[in-house]
């Protein structure tokens, strides 16, 4: 079969003929139909430090795909060839104590597809009968390509409660943008985006932002007034793992507020603990998806009316990659697909 491969330790992917997974006795195997580029794969192919510290070559990459079923183990219950599915990333140990509690997005142990194990930039992947969502009838197939990063959205949108609440967003890449509709549809009053980029600006309001703001021109504290905002943002979520974005979104927090924290940052990150603790304000981290409660609410907020088409603005076949991943790095897009079935 056709991969995208991280053949070296060294910048770049290659494109190469490799054998098919075998599949164990609980596994599925899938014939993936479209993928969706994320900053992890953008990230491994360029090879920085994060890369060098997690993976090791060969390796095929990717993570964020939809399929159909082409074959399942003999255990597998359930899942038949020819259903639509998709795949949670994480794949956990199922032996230690958050995993036997069925709180597995907690699991110290899990690997990620992808990263720890052969991927889904590929004509097939395999997983875990356990790992496997078959989507019901309705759902776009870029929309079903991108459920992974739409679940990090969820996540945090979800954290805290949004429902008439004013809600400050920093960072409109992918996940950011979706995280805008999500917060809009979940009922938040106002919806702020801080954003440097001017393309994903524009994005951020078709998303569904109040309003959407360049922090290098304008103080966030400045759309108080316009806004009728009386003390500051109710809650927050920092999308792009950069500093001054943290430390702004704390900055402008009502008393009380929620800070949910999705973004990795590259360095270390200096916080003024004393204005969290006089404020009472709740910082919560946010990685991937709860197992399997977000992937619900995802497929239910579709079918409601969520809309994230607009997040996806490129779409490449897989020969493309080339330019398709030079779209994902150049921040004006969105989210990045890649055609997988011709």
């Amino acid at each position: 079969m056709r991969a995208l491969v991280k053949t070296s330790a060294a910048p770049g992917l290659e494109l190469r003929d490799v054998s098919p997974p075998v599949i164990g006795i609980n596994d599925v195997l899938v014939r993936v139909h479209r993928t969706g580029i994320c900053g992890t794969d953008v990230h491994i192919e360029a090879w920085d430090a994060w890369a060098q510290r997690n993976v090791a070559p060969p390796l095929v990459i990717g993570h964020e795909f939809v399929g159909t079923i082409a074959e399942v183990g003999s255990n597998v219950t359930g899942f038949a060839p020819g259903a639509v599915v998709s795949g949670e990333g994480h794949v956990v140990c199922g032996r230690c104590r958050h995993c036997l509690a069925g709180r597995r997005e907690l699991c110290a142990h899990s690997i990620g597809l992808g990263v720890g194990r052969d991927g889904a930039f590929a004509e097939y992947v395999a997983l875990p009968m356990t790992n496997v969502w078959q989507h019901g009838p309705g759902i776009d197939g870029d929309v079903a390509a991108v459920f992974d990063p739409l679940g990090n959205a969820v996540h945090t949108a979800l954290a805290f409660d949004v429902l008439g609440e004013d809600v400050l967003i920093t960072g409109a890449g992918p996940i950011g943008l979706m995280a805008t509709a999500v917060a809009r549809h979940a009922g938040a009053r106002h919806v702020v985006v801080s954003e440097p980029n001017a393309y994903r600006r524009d994005l951020a309001v078709r998303m569904g932002a109040t309003l959407a703001v360049d922090p290098a021109g304008r103080d966030l504290r400045s759309v108080f007034a316009e806004l009728d905002m009386v003390e500051g943002f109710d809650v927050a979520m920092e999308m792009s793992g950069n500093a001054v974005a943290l430390q702004s979104a704390l900055a402008v927090m009502a008393h009380g507020g929620s800070v949910a924290i999705l973004g990795l940052p590259t360095e270390d990150v200096s916080l003024d603990i004393g204005e969290i603790v006089l404020r009472m304000l709740t910082v919560r981290g946010i990685y991937g998806r709860e197992m399997y409660e977000t992937w619900y609410k995802m497929t239910v907020m579709l079918r409601s009316g969520l809309d994230i088409s607009p997040a996806i603005t490129h779409r490449f076949h897989f020969s493309e990659y080339a330019a398709a991943f030079a779209a994902a790095r150049s921040g004006d897009s969105g989210k990045v697909i890649m055609d997988w079935t011709t």
